[in-house]
């Protein structure tokens, strides 16, 4: 038996703890630094086109709608949505974003955590300004503020 074949054996055999494993890993690796934002690799860098509501936007060039990672928006025909989308329009309405692809949601849209010219995270602002909240099942208290 080579050695190749007897580690496909034991990959096979204990395929449920490897995958716990590797998952484990991807987690730690993803929570480890959240504050070492500067480690984020950018995907997208572009103009803001259009703001759709409280926390999704487009940019030129791109089909896909941008829904912003880690942030809970109240939709624009809900109490508090015209606000939190006048809010986001006046952040980043005509400023050039970059982006971190981290998701694709069921509706489509790119998942990002985009930052401003000035590297400020759009999340960030946005919870600050109290227009919207953390969006703690998905963010993991990246933002500490969820309890």
């Amino acid at each position: 038996m080579t050695a190749y074949s007897h580690a496909g054996r034991l990959v096979r055999r204990h395929r449920p703890a490897f995958l716990l494993i590797a998952a484990f890993a991807t987690v730690l690796a993803l929570f480890a630094a959240p504050d070492a934002r500067a480690d984020v690799a950018i995907d997208l860098e572009a103009r803001v086109s259009k703001i759709l509501d409280g926390d999704t936007f487009t940019l030129s060039g791109q089909s896909r709608r941008i829904r912003v990672w880690g942030l809970d928006a109240p939709e624009w025909n809900h109490q508090g949505g015209s606000a939190a989308t006048a809010t986001l329009r006046g952040l980043i309405s005509g400023k050039r974003l970059r982006c971190a692809i981290r998701d694709i949601d069921r509706y489509g849209r790119l998942v990002a955590q985009c930052f401003l010219p000035d590297g400020r995270d759009i999340a960030a602002e946005m919870i600050r300004s109290g227009a919207a909240r953390e969006y703690c099942r998905y963010s993991g208290g990246y933002y500490g503020t969820c309890r």
